[in-house]
Formats: C-alpha cells, sequence, structure tokens
C-alpha cells in the first residue's frame, strides 16, 4: 500500500511537471489608447518571471466616469507577479493565436473614435510581433487576448509604486 501511495504521488507530481508551459517570450507588452469616451487608457508588461508592470492612465478604475474625470492625473503605476495559472493561461492562448501569422495592422481608420490595441510579442529567440488593432476588431483570438490582458488589471494583486 505504501508503495501504491508513493506511485500514485509520484504520477501526480509528474503530471503537474508535463501541465506547465514553458513560456517562448521575452516580453509580452498590450497597451490601449484613448477613445472619444471613457475608454480604459493603460499599458501593460508582463515579464517571463510572471512579473509585471500596469501604467494606469484613464478609466481603469470604478464605474459611471464623467468629464470631469478628464482632468484628474494620471492613476498611477502598479506591479505585481502575475498568479501561475494566469500566467500559463496568457502563455497558451498567446501560442494557439499563433501571432507571427497575424498581419501587422487591423482596422479602418476612417471610423475616428476608437480605441487602438498594440499587442508587442518578444520572443526568447530575439523576433518579435507588434500587432496594432485599430478597434479591438481583429480576429476573435485577439480580442480575446486583450480581454484577458485587461482582465488581470483586476483579479491580481496590484501594489502601487507611484
Amino acid at each position: 500500500m505504501k508503495y501504491l501511495l508513493s506511485l500514485f504521488a509520484f504520477v501526480v507530481l509528474m503530471s503537474c511537471q508535463t501541465q506547465k508551459s514553458t513560456s517562448n517570450y521575452s516580453k509580452i507588452e498590450y497597451e490601449t489608447t484613448p477613445c472619444f469616451g471613457f475608454c480604459s487608457v493603460f499599458k501593460m508588461t508582463i515579464n517571463p518571471d510572471r512579473t509585471a508592470v500596469f501604467e494606469a492612465e484613464r478609466f481603469n478604475f470604478g464605474e459611471g466616469h464623467s468629464k470631469d474625470d478628464f482632468s484628474k492625473p494620471r492613476e498611477g503605476t502598479f506591479k505585481t507577479t502575475i498568479k501561475a495559472e494566469d500566467y500559463v493561461k496568457l502563455v497558451i492562448m498567446l501560442d494557439n493565436l499563433n501571432a507571427k501569422s497575424l498581419n501587422d495592422k487591423y482596422g479602418n481608420h476612417n471610423i475616428s473614435d476608437l480605441p487602438t490595441s498594440f499587442l508587442r510579442l518578444n520572443y526568447k529567440d530575439g523576433s518579435s510581433k507588434n500587432i496594432e488593432d485599430y478597434g479591438k476588431n481583429g480576429t476573435k483570438e485577439l480580442a480575446e487576448v486583450y480581454k484577458f490582458i485587461a482582465d488581470l488589471r483586476k483579479n491580481q494583486d496590484w501594489k502601487k509604486v507611484e
């Protein structure tokens, strides 16, 4: 029985190790720009050790914004270590995106009030991929990545550093 439990523990530990995703990314950056409304404006940089910086400009916190909010100061810079399960999920989403095969630019610039998203991926092999997406309508998978990263602003333990 003791050997059976040891074997079971070994199998469980090995399966956990094989599920861990090793990141091909040396840096993941996501940035959003303003619109003619109350769009969140921020930049997030995530490193392979899961440390992250969130530079919050406007409309990242709370609901029901008003015109007075435009005169408020920048919201601040925050740091955290992204939860392991969230980082693994992000890496899997990015791998499935096959970003290098995507267009460098998406969107119709004839519409003048939409925000732009920038997804910048730096790979460990020294290559990079930059995607500019005006209106956040590039692909369904890109939109899911944007939402996932934007949600990290609210589901991680951010500490204000400035």
